[in-house]
């Protein structure tokens, strides 16, 4: 039957090099039975976890996968400063990739999928230039994809949507085409019109009945003041649950009582935040967000494009970028970003996942390691990656 699994020999997380083994049973692609010795039901496969630890999957709550050239020659870094330098550099050469956006998107995809995520967020740029071209490349690698992984796809203004008219109805047009939210960038600072952004971008998720994501690097006190606007229309609307802050730079570049009252903001008006650990930023404040409720997911941004070199479509790396940008030693604060890019992304995405107990979804990574900590600091290829109890990839090479 579909979504039926025996893994053998893992440790599921809280593990230490003193926990014993067991194994695991799916059944339906569902976590059906954990125990030592269990026995093989007849006609369900069996796959060797070699004694690694077990974890939920990662999730990707905050990619890019349009703009990838994972796999592709390194180009120079051709942008000029600032957020504007890079957009238009991306539209200046995104259709001299080599590859098509359809390639290259489901390249990366099944990279991140091999790498132990089966749940992925990716924006999907949408403008005048691209039209839903790159949209439409997206849901295709989403397609291609399909039994591997659960996929949510953002309809992404990356210029803006009042600097070009005629943007506004290509959202429109990218929402009836099979965005799963609707994007939003800097509606202050880019966009120069925080009210009017905000009325186009939630007026398509109330017309289409789907969630937000909004992309907000204005820090200190203009992007407090948009954090509130937000909040604003997610009470107005009942949105709770269904929006979305990426980057969200504001709670870490404001004085500790400001930040206290936005954090108690979100988790009022259950408002998620997703980060991608940015190296040229101070980190958000994880513990704080996490003590206050706040659903907090990690994602990779843009996976060598043309915005960064950087990126490689590994969460599991991207794990370690987090604890490491925060400073992190101790073996808790590093099993803290493991749960935020497992347990944490899947609340933001509302999907399946995030448990190792009976009764969870079976979506499920081993990584070879004596602890979740050796396993984030080791990073090596993903022994078994599970997604509706059907193993999907091993040792880092996509099943068929």
């Amino acid at each position: 039957m579909t979504g039926d699994l025996l893994i053998r020999s893992v440790r599921p997380w809280p593990s230490g090099p003193d926990v014993p083994e067991v194994d695991v049973l799916c059944r339906g692609g569902v976590i059906a039975e954990v125990g030592a010795g269990l026995p093989a039901p007849d006609g369900v496969p069996v796959a060797d976890g070699g004694g690694g630890v077990l974890l939920p999957a990662f999730v990707d709550s905050h990619a890019h996968l349009d703009s990838t050239r994972l796999g592709l020659p390194f180009r120079p870094h051709s942008a000029s400063a600032g957020l504007a330098g890079l957009v238009e550099n991306d539209r200046r050469n995104w259709r001299d990739a080599g590859l098509s956006v359809t390639e290259r998107a489901t390249h990366t995809l099944g990279s991140t999928i091999a790498a132990g995520a089966t749940m992925v967020r990716s924006h999907a740029q949408v403008d005048l230039d691209s039209g839903l071209e790159r949209l439409e490349g997206v849901l295709a690698a989403r397609a291609e994809h399909a039994a591997r992984a659960h996929v949510q796809v953002v309809a992404f203004p990356q210029v803006g949507i009042l600097r070009e008219k005629g943007t506004a109805e290509l959202l429109d047009a990218a929402m009836r085409a099979g965005a799963d939210l609707v994007g939003g960038l800097d509606p202050a600072g880019y966009d120069r019109d925080p009210v009017g952004h905000l009325d186009v971008v939630f007026g398509l998720a109330e017309k289409y009945q789907r969630g937000v994501d909004v992309h907000l690097h204005d820090a200190g006190s203009l992007g407090a003041f948009q954090l509130e606007l937000i909040c604003e229309r997610v009470a107005a609307l009942d949105m709770r649950g269904r929006v979305t802050i990426s980057h969200c730079f504001a709670l870490s570049t404001v004085d500790a009582e400001r930040q206290r009252e936005l954090i108690d903001l979100l988790a009022e008006h259950d408002v998620a935040v997703t980060t991608v650990a940015p190296g040229a930023r101070e980190p958000l404040p994880l513990r704080e967000l996490r003590w206050a409720g706040v659903r907090l997911g990690l994602g990779q941004d843009g996976i060598r494009d043309y915005w960064s070199p950087y990126g490689n479509g590994d969460m599991l790396d991207r794990t370690w970028q987090l604890a490491y940008r925060n400073g992190f030693r101790k073996d808790a604060d590093v099993e803290m970003c493991v749960d935020i890019a497992t347990r944490g992304g899947a609340a933001v995405l509302d999907g399946p996942g995030g448990g190792l107990v009976e009764g969870d979804p079976a979506e499920l990574v081993v990584v070879p390691g004596d602890s979740v900590t050796a396993a984030v600091m080791d990073r090596a290829p993903r022994t078994l990656v599970v997604h509706e109890g059907r193993v999907v990839a091993e040792r880092g090479v996509l099943a068929e």
